[in-house]
């Protein structure tokens, strides 16, 4: 009952300041009224007493859009470690073709006559030459080796000594 005998008397005060010549309206009529300064205590209470409510409001809002972000990380994440498992299981298929493809080239060259392997691995690029004859029996790779080109004998062995180092050589 208060508050509309305030409301009422706030309207009033307003109508009476509207109906004011210009001259009055420069001065401000709402400084020292008793019920406007009530209504300012009243705004006063009302602003602090919704404060925590607010703010526990703002900090509910936030802690959603957290957790909607955390959700969306999460997902991305579980994403990523099954395109992650993909690649490893893509990675593995390739490793595991590479090696049974070597080892049958290995094979291929081991069942080869020596001058013909020696003809055919000057032809290749001189790593995989040399990584095919590190991996034939020593006695076939010393055979296939005399067989070829003094220089490309000498290169290959350069390449076979540099990668048994047990150092990096750079």
């Amino acid at each position: 009952m208060i508050r509309h005998s305030l409301l009422a008397t706030a309207i009033l005060s307003a109508a009476s300041f509207a109906s004011l010549p210009a001259s009055a309206e420069t001065a401000d009529p709402l400084v020292g009224n008793p019920v406007i300064t009530e209504m300012d205590d009243d705004v006063r209470r009302f602003c602090s007493n919704i404060a925590d409510a607010a703010r526990d409001r703002r900090y509910a809002l936030q802690r959603a859009e957290l957790e909607t972000l955390q959700k969306e990380v999460d997902a991305r994440i579980a994403l990523l470690e099954e395109r992650r498992a993909e690649y490893e299981e893509w990675l593995q298929r390739r490793n595991d073709f590479l090696e049974k493809a070597e080892n049958n080239l290995v094979e291929i060259y081991s069942r080869m006559r020596p001058d013909a392997a020696a003809e055919r691995l000057a032809q290749v690029h001189m790593e995989l030459a040399a990584a095919i004859l590190m991996k034939l029996e020593t006695r076939k790779a010393g055979v296939i080796l005399n067989e070829m080109d003094t220089k490309a004998a000498a290169s290959l062995t350069s390449i076979m000594a540099s990668a048994t180092r047990r150092q990096d050589p750079s």
